[in-house]
């Protein structure tokens, strides 16, 4: 069947399409060449040298072989272009005309790439980057057609099914290189999230006396509650394999358990990136949970959830509109799922609760308090 048959395009239509359809094509490079500048460590190499650093600068700083140079300049105008990094050009003097520092490029930093300055121990956003970017994560999406082509809704999830039945937490149990890696992009992801939490968004912690971070893993967040409202007791709940590592300097209480049986008593219940890892069920279930560990909406309880609400922030804003659309897929990769406020509002009525307030202070992340 000829392209021209079902409706004719004109030449600028076409032209145009094909540059769209591999600018989408080629978007995985862009990926691969965030991972490489972080790895090498461009974003710290620049910070370091004053926030801006011409490309011998970056390759000396990072170790690249210099006769690699001209490759690390088309991986640097690739992640320009992308705004991951800005660019100019210095007027070249007349002793430069006959080298590589003639009209030499400065580089400098843009807000994504300072999130990748490990110096910045805050906000390094470089941990989940990696963890996001590795094989066997992007693997996942490979199968994607026959996957949803099987009529089996009950069958192994995307990542089950690219890694040989393999559920993706049982993974952190096989694959100590895969677990250390979760853990790092968590607590750097969970960094980044408490610091604007806790300063925007701080009036939601305000007037408990104690909280419980379901999940909380090694304490990262429950961590920064306590620092920034040292009257707030808190604990964390997660499986024994979750906290065995976590630091005991009594700032917080590490219980093992689980959320599908018991949440300890506390004013609030905190929530962050557990609930999109589950299905509906599931989640009225520990919602369920969630509603014997607190007090009455009177008596100050609530459940205090940090998660994506699809189509809440800025309505004009597009990119943040793809991000949650994109992190909805990759969360479908391992069987959980972003949330419409809809849906929200389903599981929250089903679960028991009677009210809450979603408050999109977080980029394409939402503070959510749910009250019994």
């Amino acid at each position: 069947m000829s392209c021209h048959a079902e409706q004719e395009l004109s030449t600028p239509d076409m032209l145009q399409g094909h540059i769209e359809l591999h600018h989408h094509l080629f978007g995985y490079l862009k990926s691969m060449a965030l991972r490489c500048a972080a790895d090498l460590g461009v974003p710290s190499a620049i910070h370091r040298r004053g926030g801006a650093a011409m490309i011998s600068d970056i390759a000396a700083d990072t170790g690249v072989h210099p006769a690699k140079l001209p490759h690390l300049r088309r991986i640097m105008r690739v992640l320009t272009g992308a705004g991951i990094f800005a660019a100019n050009d210095e007027p070249s003097s007349p002793a430069d005309q006959d080298g590589d520092a003639a009209g030499e490029t400065v580089y400098t930093l843009t807000p994504p790439s300072r999130l990748l300055v490990g110096d910045h121990a805050t906000c390094n956003m470089a941990p989940m980057m990696r963890f996001l970017v590795r094989p066997e994560v992007a693997a996942v999406f490979f199968g994607l057609d026959a996957w949803l082509r099987d009529g089996d809704t009950g069958a192994a999830t995307l990542y089950q099914a690219a890694h040989g039945g393999v559920p993706a937490w049982e993974m952190t149990k096989r694959d100590s290189s895969y677990s250390r890696a979760l853990n790092e992009a968590c607590a750097g992801d969970t960094s980044f999230v408490m610091d604007i939490a806790v300063r925007e968004g701080g009036d939601v912690f305000r007037g408990l006396s104690s909280l419980v971070d379901v999940g909380g893993g090694h304490g990262a967040a429950a961590m920064a509650i306590a620092r920034a409202f040292p009257h707030i007791k808190c604990s964390v709940l997660d499986l024994p394999q979750a906290i065995s590592e976590a630091p005991a300097d009594g700032t917080v209480n590490f219980v093992a358990g689980n959320m599908f049986e018991y949440i300890p008593p506390a004013n609030a219940v905190f929530l962050k990136y557990v609930l999109h890892c589950w299905g509906e069920e599931d989640c009225i279930k520990i919602l369920q949970q969630c509603k014997k560990a607190i007090p009455a909406k009177g008596d100050g309880g609530k459940v205090i959830i940090i998660n994506a609400v699809v189509g809440s922030g800025e309505p004009q804003d597009n990119a943040l509109k793809e991000t949650q659309v994109l992190f909805d897929v990759y969360m479908m990769g391992i069987g959980g799922g972003e949330r419409e406020e809809h849906a929200w509002k389903k599981i929250f009525l089903e679960a028991g609760f009677s009210d809450y307030k979603i408050k999109p202070i977080l980029g394409f992340i939402s503070v959510i308090e749910v009250y019994p």
